[in-house]
């Protein structure tokens, strides 16, 4: 097992463990508004932080891979510099729109743990085609995406016929 190999393992059990923790938190405690309140402005920037680090870890192997092209190694940096940066900036929206629609949410940390798995299966040498994750993927938002329409649709229509 090779570094890249170990850091695609240790990369995916942090999103399994991680993701699947946060699936069980909500479960579990679902619907205590108050205490996610407090916890909000520390959320927020260990959240941040999250996605620093998972970003730094999904690009770490296209870094790796970079390492024998000296004149791309500075584009790859450069490209996860503003990947964070991205993400830093649009992780209030983000947050909002998830916050309106909580099964987006369970989707994303169903993504993470899709993605954990792909990721300690490469660094085992398994290879799973992107083209399935990305299927999977593609498929599961486009389902969640008329979920969301048809609960709109109806919130509007009862409240048209309350009014």
């Amino acid at each position: 097992i090779s570094g890249r190999d170990l850091i695609l393992i240790l990369g995916g059990l942090f999103l399994l463990v991680k993701s699947t923790n946060e699936i069980h938190h909500d479960i579990e405690e679902g619907g205590e508004e108050e205490k996610e309140l407090k916890k909000s402005a520390r959320g927020y920037y260990n959240t941040l932080i999250q996605i620093a680090i998972l970003d730094i870890v999904f690009s770490l192997d296209s870094v790796i891979t970079a390492v024998g092209m000296a004149s791309n190694i500075l584009v790859m940096i450069l490209a996860v510099v503003i990947a964070v940066g991205v993400m830093m900036f649009a992780s209030k929206s983000i947050s909002i729109f998830i916050e309106n629609n909580p099964t987006i949410k369970i989707l994303a940390l169903a993504f993470l743990i899709l993605v954990g798995v792909a990721l300690i299966a490469e660094g085992l040498d398994f290879h799973i085609s992107k083209g399935y994750i990305y299927f999977a993927m593609a498929f599961s938002l486009a389902v969640e995406s008329i979920n969301i329409y048809t609960r709109k649709k109806k919130t509007k229509r009862k409240s048209q016929k309350e009014a």
